[in-house]
């Protein structure tokens, strides 16, 4: 039980060590209750958004793509980060929804806002569920190639559970929508 009296743990210093395109990377110096100077990485994101496009016949479209840190494609729902720190999240995963899967929506619900990895960084993920699916046009970043495909849940579900998805925003997202839309 933590005492009244008890020292604050304090944040002496953080350092930027390397500002990339998507994160930075810093060094944080922090001082234990106990007066200990301990360091860690600390990684910086701006936050970013997702989405379960769900057609009208009840089918989930999710996006396979290639990932360079696996070094491996993976079967996602669609997601990216937001252009500006004030972009509302629901505005990104919008946007994503039609660049990734060439679908639109005007029906957006958020389902849960995740944060991806709280050990050492910041990244929160507000996913939402599109229905009433419109077809688009995808628009795809340079470099980016993605494959649509459509599944039901309860495949899905079986993936995460036979370990075929891993990704976290993903896993977080069909097994909330499962029990919310489907149970």
């Amino acid at each position: 039980m933590s005492s009244i009296n008890e020292k604050p743990i304090e944040r002496l210093n953080r350092e930027l060590v390397h500002k990339g395109a998507i994160i930075e990377l810093y060094k944080d110096t922090i001082q234990d209750k106990d007066g200990h100077i301990q360091y860690y990485d600390f990684i910086k994101h701006g936050g970013a958004a997702a989405v379960i496009p769900v057609t009208d016949n009840g089918k989930i479209l999710m996006v396979r793509q290639y990932r360079n840190a696996l070094d491996r494609f993976t079967l996602e729902i669609p997601a990216g980060g937001r252009n500006t720190p004030d972009e509302p999240t629901k505005d990104c995963a919008a946007r994503e929804l039609e660049e990734e899967t060439g679908y639109k929506s005007d029906n957006l619900e958020l389902l849960i806002s995740i944060k991806t990895t709280v050990a050492f960084c910041n990244e929160f993920i507000d996913i939402y569920v599109a229905k009433e699916l419109i077809p688009s046009k995808q628009h795809l970043d340079e470099g980016e190639y993605v494959d649509v495909c459509e599944y039901d849940i309860e495949d899905l579900v079986k993936m995460v559970y036979d370990c075929t998805i891993q990704d976290s925003k993903t896993v977080s997202a069909i097994m909330a929508y499962y029990v919310k839309y489907k149970k």
